[in-house]
């Protein structure tokens, strides 16, 4: 029998003005884009930027429904309309933002497992890594290299074959 410790490195900055201009620029897009989630049932409003390697940004919000679990996560909203809209183009970084109407979220907020296993798909395809960008509304923002670091023992389609 083996124990093994998995895990990893993550950058943290005090604040938006230490990132660098093109990291500070996506996450104010991300804060853009939280402001016009939909969320009138939880009222925590998440913001999502994609960075494509052309330079294109794309946005995406959570999007609440009544009959749960019908909703959609900020992050895939804005990965499937990166992925439908600019097939072929690379996903460089994707930026999450996250407030509540109801009190000051000072951490930053992860994505879910769906979230994380969607990224992970695109950066499996993509043969490379997407980094990821975390911020709540005040507070630290984290930076991770990968997908894989925040999904460790990731699910992909090599286990799907037995080539």
């Amino acid at each position: 029998m083996k124990t093994k410790r998995m895990g990893f490195t993550l950058t943290e900055y005090d604040k938006v003005e230490e990132l660098p201009k093109q990291y500070a620029t996506l996450m104010a897009r991300a804060v853009q884009a939280r402001k016009k989630a939909y969320a009138p049932y939880s009222n925590f409003r998440v913001g999502a930027a994609v960075l494509l390697e052309s330079g294109e940004i794309v946005e995406g919000n959570n999007q609440e429904n009544a009959s749960y679990p019908s909703g959609l996560c900020a992050e895939r909203v804005a990965i499937f309309h990166a992925g439908a809209n600019y097939p072929g183009q690379k996903i460089l970084t994707v930026a999450i933002s996250a407030a509540s109407d109801d009190y000051e979220v000072k951490q930053p907020a992860a994505p879910c497992g769906n979230c994380r296993q969607s990224m992970a798909e695109y950066e499996h395809k993509q043969h490379a890594p997407i980094v990821i960008l975390l911020q709540g509304e005040s507070g630290p923002i984290f930076k991770c290299e990968s997908v894989a670091d925040i999904l460790p023992l990731g699910f992909n389609n090599s286990f799907l074959s037995d080539s």
